[in-house]
């Protein structure tokens, strides 16, 4: 990087506190600082959704599974993204959006409390935190690995940079400012990723062109969708991990899908979302399926073939831009991620530690919004610098072993809570299926993958842990059926059709005024 890049890229720091200052006046509420006060457009909702679910993993971890298997990595990765948030548009994003409607709650997990009881919820709610902050700590850490290739600072100072500046502005801003300073990302990571495709492209006629270049030695077998350990049962188990995981298992999404002003809206959002996630990714990731005829990978995972291919093929000024680019969808991922957490601690965690914090108003309750993003977004970086460890490993074995594997025992009962046909399992059947989805997770990823010579296959540590949650879920609730009225209300109002607000007068007391009552 030259003085020019360090222009675009601190200029790009520069816009994103603007925007995160100017939409600090839009926040009022505690409404309005973790949904958005219900008032965004569904194009802006989508656009949001479909950038908070990108980081900079692309651009080392995926672009390894593609520099060393090729197509693969769209087929087993964006593709059921897009399929699962597909299939959401119609089955989860009205649901969760009349979580804000009917049911008058800030947080994905707030309903959690009515629907089963307060300790689903909070079992729920603490592991999500704790896995949010593994989660995002490995996103830190890829973006900090890729600003070490291009300027040499350390992994730690990698870190403390883009956290500070995703600190101020998501803190100051809230939803708002994630969602307008996504807005802006994508229009860069477009600009990035079109110039970054162009380059290759030219680069290929000296390797066949367009269409020669995958018959090249280089390139063999990179044209299979599935290879390696990202198989036939991988695929299938990551079409149903991420059917969860991309409509509001994570929370991040799902607040997304609250923020937009009625069902209808929510469900355009997600079809927005489930468009640019088949399309795009395929720009993105052309680059990288070509790295091998243009570069040599110097780490055997092939996480720095996409850094070292810009660097090679990009002029300073534009080289600044796709670096601007790997910023923007971590920084996009991370803030969503902070703004989630921040709604599942104040609201959830805190009224029940504390009875001061169930007599937040809306001054206060800001205020502890503001600081528990800081705090959250201060251990993720903390758990940032341990990614490379033993424990961890690497970072994609995080991104896709750990987050995956245990998104599961967590999705289930939150998402699966919203439909009819499940409404006869309760809270017996929620933490049940919950804490031995979590035993399963550690048993095949740590005991019997120890004991199995060659290991557990990949496919297998991040299915089992999902299969175990929902069958358990599904069974002991036809065994041990808890469909109480209240339970059946509150899932009827969120099944049904109309979002004009007339049912919110009928709707339950938020979580925190019956956390009150109850003397929690």
């Amino acid at each position: 990087m030259n003085g020019l890049d360090w222009a675009v890229l601190i200029g790009y720091f520069a816009v994103m506190v603007a925007i995160g200052v100017w939409s600090h006046k839009r926040v009022d509420s505690v409404s309005d600082f973790f949904t958005a006060g219900g008032k965004m457009p569904w194009w802006l909702s989508g656009i949001s959704h479909h950038m908070s679910g990108y980081s900079a993993v692309m651009f080392t971890g995926y672009a390894g599974i593609a520099y060393t298997y090729g197509v693969t990595s769209f087929v087993t990765w964006s593709f059921p993204i897009a399929f699962g948030i597909a299939i959401g548009s119609k089955l989860f994003a009205p649901r969760i959006n009349r979580h804000r409607s009917r049911l008058h709650v800030s947080s994905p997990l707030e309903y959690l409390k009515n629907r089963y009881d307060l300790r689903t919820q909070q079992a729920l709610a603490w592991s999500g935190m704790l896995l949010k902050i593994v989660d995002v700590g490995a996103k830190w850490a890829a973006i900090a690995t890729l600003l070490s290739v291009f300027t040499g600072v350390s992994l730690n100072q990698g870190i403390l940079i883009t956290g500070v500046v995703t600190a101020i502005y998501c803190t100051i801003g809230g939803l708002w400012a994630d969602a307008l300073t996504e807005l802006g990302q994508f229009v860069i990571q477009l600009l990035a990723g079109l110039t970054m495709f162009v380059a290759v492209v030219l680069e290929l006629g000296d390797h066949g062109g367009f269409f020669g270049a995958w018959d090249q030695p280089e390139l063999q077998g990179h044209g299979e969708p599935l290879v390696g350990p990202y198989g036939t049962v991988f695929l299938l188990a990551f079409l149903f991990i991420k059917l969860f995981e991309y409509n509001g298992g994570m929370l991040n999404q799902a607040q997304r899908y609250m923020a937009t002003p009625d069902a209808r809206e929510a469900e355009r959002s997600a079809r927005l979302s489930a468009v640019l996630w088949l399309v795009w990714p395929v720009i993105l990731f052309f680059p990288m399926w070509m790295a091998p005829l243009l570069v040599e990978s110097q780490k055997a995972d092939g996480s720095d073939s996409y850094a070292l291919m810009t660097e090679q093929l990009l002029p300073h000024g534009l080289l600044g831009l796709v670096i601007v680019g790997f910023f923007s969808h971590t920084m996009a991922m991370c803030s969503s991620d902070a703004n989630a957490i921040a709604a599942v601690f104040t609201r959830d965690v805190a009224p029940v530690l504390s009875a001061r914090a169930r007599e937040w108003g809306e001054r206060s309750g800001l205020v502890a919004a503001r600081v528990t993003t800081v705090v959250f977004l201060g251990l993720s970086m903390a758990v940032a610098t341990q990614v490379d460890s033993p424990a961890f490993k690497d970072i994609i074995t995080v991104v896709i072993k750990w987050v995956a594997g245990l998104m599961g025992p967590i999705a289930i009962p939150m998402m699966l809570g919203l439909l009819r046909p499940f409404r006869r399992s309760g809270p017996t059947a929620a933490l049940t299926g919950w804490a031995l989805g979590l035993v399963a997770f550690w048993l095949v990823n740590y005991p019997i993958h120890w004991a199995v010579d060659g290991g557990v296959p990949l496919e297998y540590q991040v299915s089992v842990p999902l299969a175990v949650s929902l069958v358990l879920y599904v069974l002991i609730g036809y065994a041990k059926p808890e469909d109480t009225p209240e339970r059946l209300a509150i899932i009827d109002r969120v099944n049904t059709d109309g979002d004009d607000g007339s049912a919110g007068d009928s709707a339950p007391a938020p979580v925190k005024e019956q956390v009150r009552r109850r003397g929690a």
